[in-house]
């Protein structure tokens, strides 16, 4: 079961991040976005979402004047760039309240008082999304999950390494990438690394190779890919095990 959800922002780039968001969790449903109150007055009616991530000040209609007028409201997370509306937002039940610029760690942590509750997690995590969007040089860049060959944390950025000698360089965590990506494809080896599976070619107790790159596993991560590859029976087709 889906949680169906909606936009409500003026601001163009405030919907892109929020779209981007929306798209790597697999529990939630974007049915539509909306530029002013009065777009979603017409959405809320006609396709009754279960969440909006509702922006508080627009034209006309403030999303919190908005929110009043709704009898039987869904649930709600404020996106803003302004403070100062934090208490009132909490008096209409708002799910939550998120300060501009979001993170998606923090985007996160507001839709899990959600989804925990009413809508819990598959099995696995993300099974069969087949790509992600990455912001990237101020745009947001669509990354196909089979073009990922192994992504590598770098100070306060990653670069995510593709097929075709690519790179796109992002701001983000490990932690919030291996969230967006499928468990069964995606494996984290160090504190700075995470790999596709599928590209392994071959490996030992202590790194793996994919194609000419050689990347170390950490000693905290070496249980979890023993488990991936426990014997040389199970070895996915085409991997080596190099003594």
């Amino acid at each position: 079961m889906s949680c169906k959800c909606i936009i409500v922002d003026d601001e163009p780039p405030a919907i892109k991040v929020l779209e981007n968001y929306i798209s790597t969790i697999v529990q939630l449903e974007l049915l539509a976005t909306c530029k002013n109150a009065f777009e979603a007055l017409d959405v809320l009616s006609s396709q009754r979402p279960d969440l909006v991530f509702m922006d508080i000040q627009m034209p006309k209609l403030m999303g919190t004047e908005l929110l009043k007028t709704l009898p039987y409201p869904p649930k709600v997370i404020f996106t803003t760039a302004h403070k100062d509306f934090a208490i009132e937002a909490f008096e209409l039940d708002a799910v939550d309240y998120l300060l501009k610029p979001i993170s998606f760690e923090r985007f996160l942590k507001a839709v899990n008082k959600v989804l925990q509750v009413n809508y819990p997690l598959p099995e696995t995590r993300n099974f069969g999304i087949s790509f992600v969007y990455f912001r990237s040089d101020r745009k947001m860049m669509k990354v196909f999950i089979d073009e990922i060959l192994y992504i590598e944390s770098i100070r306060d950025y990653l670069i995510i390494h593709l097929e075709g000698n690519r790179e796109l360089r992002v701001k983000l965590s490990l932690n919030q990438v291996i969230e967006m990506l499928p468990e069964i494809k995606f494996l984290r080896i160090h504190r700075s690394y995470i790999i596709s599976i599928d590209k392994i070619t071959a490996f030992t107790k202590t790194d793996v190779e994919i194609g000419r790159i050689e990347l170390p596993i950490g000693k905290s991560y070496c249980s979890s890919f023993s488990k991936l590859v426990p014997t040389n029976a199970n070895l996915p087709n085409g991997v080596e095990e190099r003594e």
